[in-house]
């Protein structure tokens, strides 16, 4: 028979703390530690990831104060996570945000009202949803089974017409499907940091040659376009009243006014909502403002015309579902070589079924549940599986990358859109559900929900109409930047897998 452990049950030798500033009271009640599981909501904008960083603004450096601060923590204890045993369930990184955090740790919980003096403390981008007492040898992270995350791609990111890189537009002229060059982008700012690594200097003198190559191309065709219109124009014929013959043309606008209206257009960056509007640092959407739909729904507001319908959502799931299984991701990650045994990590399942539109750009909710994750791990996930969707790499690649003996540079998608979805503890609610509650999101549903509709998906729909998030990456996506995109061109030979391998990974 089960029963609760009363260990976490500390008596102090001194009282309780009392919230920071109160005057010391003689007669206050002493309280005792108790161990719990706090569930919280934030957004990763402006910080520098979960993790405590000396020197850097975390979500866990803020926690940590507001739990002093609320009386949680006694002041002997400040600034030391390990006197309380503290644990996280997920370390996310810099600019990601969650919505189903969970933190562990013996705190002075005391007299009620200890949700209220937390939010009381903390910035309104990080919310308490609440807390559930566990057993003393609870710990968040080592008792997390499953994880799940979801990254919000906008739908024009699979399309390969959709901001092409300068090499494809310079070979699209001329042909059938010729390719406009992004004015839009050009304004924001070609280069985008923390995109790609660092370029050679034959990468830089290529990259200025082709922009001297396009500027001309684009001049020479704007200035035929112009010959064109006079000569045109020359040949109106005009009656005796001054009005223009039948069969001539009135358009007097030359190619250069057209292109200089098209800069003009692309660069005012439109609000995200007229009716509630978004600052540079907080955004609020109704739930009226996001439409999630299922795929071949009609959604309104889909201004994009490229569409995520069937045959889409058929081919990138199937890109996704490669991921599924446990794999060797080296290449999905930083500072971490392919026989560590950590490499190895197990994808319990990738799907991207759903369309929500958010300030009127359509994204892809693309949810992966694993046992855990790497650094930058989902991030590269997703900007390898868009790089095969737009056509910049083959699908066959992706089972290349998987590989222990193959190094693969993978690009790595823009964290804005990346949040931690819900954290799930199936294991420890099933032995000690007879004793203590269940440690779940459930409870917090709806409180969650509403957080993410007025800071996470805010957040992700401003940065995009602002900065281009995405839009800006997806330049970067071409062989100059990822010449391993070109893997089984230049050494098809060593990307032939055995069978025998082959049926190695399908038995794990």
């Amino acid at each position: 028979m089960s029963m609760t452990s009363n260990s976490s049950d500390e008596v102090d030798p001194t009282s309780g703390p009392p919230p920071a500033g109160a005057p010391a009271d003689p007669t206050r009640r002493r309280y005792k530690r108790r161990k719990v599981a706090i569930f919280l909501s934030y957004c990763g904008a402006g910080y520098q990831g979960m993790q405590k960083n000396p020197g850097a603004r975390t979500i866990e450096g803020e926690l940590e104060e507001a739990l002093f601060l609320a009386g949680a923590v006694p002041e002997s204890d400040r600034g030391n996570s390990k006197r309380y045993d503290w644990a996280r369930s997920a370390r996310t990184d810099k600019g990601v945000s969650a919505s189903g955090q969970v933190v562990s740790g013996r705190f002075y919980i005391d007299p009620p009202g200890f949700i209220d003096r937390l939010n009381h403390v903390l910035a309104d981008s990080i919310r308490i949803l609440g807390f559930k007492r566990v057993t003393s040898s609870f710990n968040a992270k080592k008792f997390c089974d499953r994880r799940r995350y979801v990254y919000l791609l906008p739908v024009f990111a699979l399309d390969p017409n959709s901001h092409p890189n300068r090499e494809s537009v310079l070979a699209s002229f001329g042909s059938e499907n010729e390719l406009s060059r992004c004015f839009d982008c050009s304004e924001r700012g070609r280069k985008v940091v923390g995109v790609v690594g660092r370029q050679s200097k034959v990468q830089k003198e290529e990259e200025k040659s082709l922009e001297v190559e396009m500027e001309s191309s684009l001049m020479n065709e704007v200035l035929s376009n112009e010959g064109e219109e006079l000569e045109s124009e020359c040949n109106v014929l005009v009656d005796s009243s001054g009005e223009k013959m039948e069969g001539t043309t009135g358009n007097t606008e030359t190619e250069s006014e057209k292109l200089a209206g098209i800069v003009a257009t692309e660069t005012e960056v439109q609000p995200v909502l007229e009716n509630n509007k978004i600052s540079a640092g907080e955004g609020e959407y109704s739930e009226s403002n996001v439409i999630v739909g299922s795929i071949g729904e009609k959604i309104e507001g889909c201004s994009s015309s490229y569409c995520y319908g069937d045959k889409e959502r058929e081919a990138f799931v199937r890109i996704l579902k490669r991921y599924e299984g446990t794999h060797n991701f080296h290449n999905f990650t930083t500072r971490i070589k392919a026989e560590d045994p950590s490499a190895r990590r197990y994808i319990i399942s990738f799907n991207a079924d759903s369309v929500m539109n958010v300030g009127g750009i359509d994204f892809i909710k693309c949810e992966v549940v694993g046992q855990s994750f790497m650094l930058h791990q989902i991030r590269k996930m997703i900007g390898f599986a868009v790089a095969v969707m737009r056509k910049c790499a083959p699908e066959s690649l992706m089972d290349i990358a998987l590989r222990q003996d193959v190094n693969i540079n993978v690009p790595t998608a823009p964290e804005v859109g990346l949040y931690l979805d819900e954290c799930f503890f199936s294991s420890y609610n099933k032995k000690w559900k007879d004793s203590h509650e269940e440690v779940s999101m459930a409870a917090y549903a709806d409180e969650a929900e509403k957080f993410k509709l007025k800071y996470i998906y805010s957040h992700i729909a401003s940065m995009e109409h602002k900065e281009g998030a995405v839009a800006l990456w997806l330049h970067s996506l071409n062989h100059r930047n990822y010449p391993d995109f070109r893997w089984g061109e230049t050494k098809e030979e060593q990307v032939t897998v055995e069978p025998s391998e082959v049926d190695h990974l399908a038995l794990e």
